[in-house]
């Protein structure tokens, strides 16, 4: 793993991790057999202490992960163009490395789309278990194991 070259904005542990967990999307990128990366964004979960993905049940992500199931997630948070004596932005962001892998379980898949339901449709979990068991069948979903996990923020300067 490479080392962060700004030390001054290096997330902790519990940030990064905070981040993650609050973080609205995420870009996922693999590599394919051509050898050409691929970065795409989607939604995610942090669930015990996995990511959690779901997806159609085929296509260039998934041949992807087929070929090669390193994959790295990346996910940003607050963001703001600011002027401060020049041009800078201010962020935080997340990356994790790991593997990727089928959740093939039933039932670790189905507490993977309800983690998804509740985080992105908190109103309307009264519908979810209907509605996962409905789309269960032609609905992929893929687990990445966190390897590594790498946080970085650029924030206002106190005074």
């Amino acid at each position: 793993m490479y080392p962060i070259r700004r030390k001054d904005r290096i997330l902790n542990d519990t940030d990064a991790r905070a981040l993650l967990e609050r973080g609205e999307y995420g870009f996922l990128a693999t590599v394919g057999e051509d050898g050409l990366p691929y970065g795409v964004p989607l939604s995610y979960v942090l669930l015990n202490d996995k990511i959690y993905i779901h997806s159609a049940m085929d296509g260039r992500k998934l041949n992807n992960i087929r070929f090669c199931n390193h994959v790295s997630l990346t996910v940003v948070g607050d963001t703001k163009p600011v002027y401060a004596k020049n041009f800078t932005t201010l962020y935080e962001s997340v990356m994790v490395f790991g593997v990727m892998r089928e959740v093939t379980d039933a039932d670790e898949k189905f507490q993977a789309l309800y983690a998804l339901a509740a985080k992105y449709l908190p109103d309307h979990l009264d519908k979810a278990e209907t509605e996962i068991r409905a789309s269960f069948s032609r609905t992929a979903v893929y687990c990445l194991r966190i390897e590594q996990m790498t946080g970085k923020a650029k924030r206002p300067r106190v005074s």
